[in-house]
């Protein structure tokens, strides 16, 4: 035998094996385009993060649409209590700042910027805190 006929049957050897292997098999086949991108396993929980950022976004702008109303419709003897922590009763309010009365046996009185009242405490609360 000579090389170049090794070398002959060593190939047609190989074409054999490689069209036997190549047969089709029972496995499924891939989905093609859009389809395959949903068997990913990271999608579900991209989609979940995608959902949860969306209901917590819409709570939160609840959460400010409410205060916002509060602070509007804010009148002479609420109850509010500021970002600080400070509890006291409105004396005066203005369109950008707000004078609280702090403290009845000194008539201390602060002025705060409307942003800086956490909320309006209502009445039914503050008994229910007592």
């Amino acid at each position: 035998m000579t090389v170049p006929s090794i070398v002959s049957q060593f190939i047609a050897q190989a074409t054999q094996t490689v069209t036997a292997t190549s047969a089709p098999t029972s496995q499924g086949t891939t989905p093609p385009g859009f389809a395959a991108l949903l068997t990913n396993p990271i999608v579900p929980v991209v989609l979940g993060m995608i959902v949860l950022m969306y209901v917590m976004n819409r709570s939160k702008r609840s959460q400010d649409k409410q205060l916002k109303d509060q602070l509007s419709q804010m009148k002479r003897g609420d109850k509010v209590m500021t970002i600080g922590g400070i509890l006291g009763n409105v004396v005066q309010v203005e369109d950008s700042r707000v004078l609280v009365k702090v403290d009845e046996n000194s008539n201390t009185k602060i002025w705060f910027t409307r942003e800086a009242i956490r909320r309006v405490v209502n009445e039914e609360k503050a008994e229910a805190a007592k």
